[in-house]
């Protein structure tokens, strides 16, 4: 895994570190990262995000103890082997659900007519990030 596969967004509401472990469980549970995969290490993501050592290291240390990730003695992080079976169509759809349910509010709360907003989201999903 490259530290560029991660979008961290500072002004969100979210904090860094949790937007770093649910990048992390999505790459996981999707797949793009498998069991044993190493992560970039503490410093990288750091430097390359500009954020604080600390913030990436209680990320990392949290998905460790989730069982997501296991430290590897002199090698960093890596993609634990029991999270692999976290990649099923079921567990996909409940890391998306939230993200799902506050769209769906704020369309309603927007009174944007669901075919539209379907639409862009279809669109959305075809471009890549960033775009």
């Amino acid at each position: 895994m490259d530290a560029t596969m991660l979008h961290i967004q500072p002004g969100a509401a979210e904090p860094i570190y949790r937007q770093i472990m649910e990048q992390v469980r999505r790459l996981v549970a999707g797949g793009q990262l498998q069991a044993g995969q190493e992560l970039p290490s503490v410093r990288e993501v750091a430097s390359v995000h500009a954020i604080n050592p600390m913030t990436v290291s209680k990320a990392y240390s949290q998905l460790e103890g989730e069982g997501v990730l296991e430290r590897r003695r002199g090698k960093g992080m890596a993609v634990a082997a029991r999270a692999a079976g976290k990649g099923s169509a079921g567990h996909r759809w409940e890391l998306i659900g939230p993200g799902l349910q506050v769209v769906a509010r704020q369309a309603r709360e927007l009174e944007l007519p669901a075919d539209e907003v379907l639409d862009r989201l279809r669109r959305l999903m075809k471009s890549e990030p960033g775009e």
